[in-house]
């Protein structure tokens, strides 16, 4: 198992059970004692956990806290990747779309390397980055620019500006938290508007969260459940927080996240791959 997925797993027990024991970590998950301190050390430096005499037990975070993205990029890997895979089955070729930045909407732009025509805007980095690295000749990628937050998302005047001459498809985002109260939230205040731009730039909304996002509330939030179509999330999510999200949203997805899954390989050669595959496979 590679540290990126082990750390992945660490993460899930955490949110599960709220702390974890060295001991228990090295049965659960088969590798050495220094190996899980290594982990649990190297998670407490993203900020991830809290580490504590024989353990860790979950961060706990004020609503202004914001992890960067580098920090939030080995958290829940194969449910984001799960997630992603789901929702890029909603994209049909040459539609236009906004990707707001988040890990799991990167691992929905590895996808969209598969899918022709699209015109893709969004105010992520990774996004831009990596769309732009993969070179599908009939993409259109839009970088929103503004002011670069931790999670490497541009937001403020210049991005909001952007986004509302914009009238696009399908608004796919990734949100901080989800709550029945405080719906689609977000610590920072300027990302926050920038995303409520986002959203009224389309016809549709889907959010893509895992379910550890359920409860969440950041600082600031950017619009109601009801604002959202559709949700995709992972079959992790509690039965009244399903409950909940079916009573205020058109469609509630889970999907099933497959053991082992770290997501595709986004290098060139993967992502020219992809493209080919795609080509065979439509009609």
């Amino acid at each position: 198992m590679l540290a990126a997925q082990r750390r992945s797993e660490i993460m899930a027990i955490l949110e599960r059970d709220r702390i974890v024991r060295v001991s228990h970590l090295v049965s659960a998950l088969g590798v050495s004692d220094m190996t899980i301190r290594r982990d649990l050390l190297a998670l407490h430096e993203q900020g991830a956990l809290e580490k504590v005499h024989g353990g860790a037990v979950v961060r706990a975070e004020p609503s202004t806290a914001e992890p960067g993205f580098e920090a939030k990029s080995d958290r829940q890997l194969a449910q984001k990747e799960a997630i992603a895979a789901r929702a890029a089955q909603l994209v049909h070729p040459g539609s236009a779309i906004a990707v707001s930045a988040g890990t799991t909407t990167f691992a929905f732009a590895r996808h969209l390397v598969a899918i022709p025509g699209l015109t893709v805007v969004t105010n992520s980095v990774w996004v831009a980055d990596l769309l732009h690295r993969a070179r599908v000749p009939s993409h259109t990628v839009l970088l929103t620019g503004g002011v670069r937050t931790p999670s490497d998302a541009l937001v403020g005047p210049v991005a909001i500006a952007a986004l509302r001459s914009l009238h696009l498809d399908t608004v796919f985002m990734g949100v901080h938290g989800m709550d029945a109260s405080a719906g689609f939230s977000t610590p920072n205040l300027l990302e926050a508007e920038t995303n409520r731009a986002m959203i009224a730039s389309g016809r549709r909304l889907v959010v893509v969260a895992d379910a550890t996002k359920w409860g969440v509330v950041g600082l600031s939030s950017m619009a109601a459940l009801s604002k959202a179509s559709t949700i995709i999330t992972d079959d992790g999510l509690s039965q009244s927080a399903r409950q909940s999200l079916a009573e205020h949203v058109d469609e509630l997805l889970l999907v099933a996240p497959q053991e082992g899954s770290d997501g595709p390989d986004d290098s060139p050669a993967n992502l020219g791959s992809a493209r080919q595959h795609y080509s065979q496979a439509a009609p």
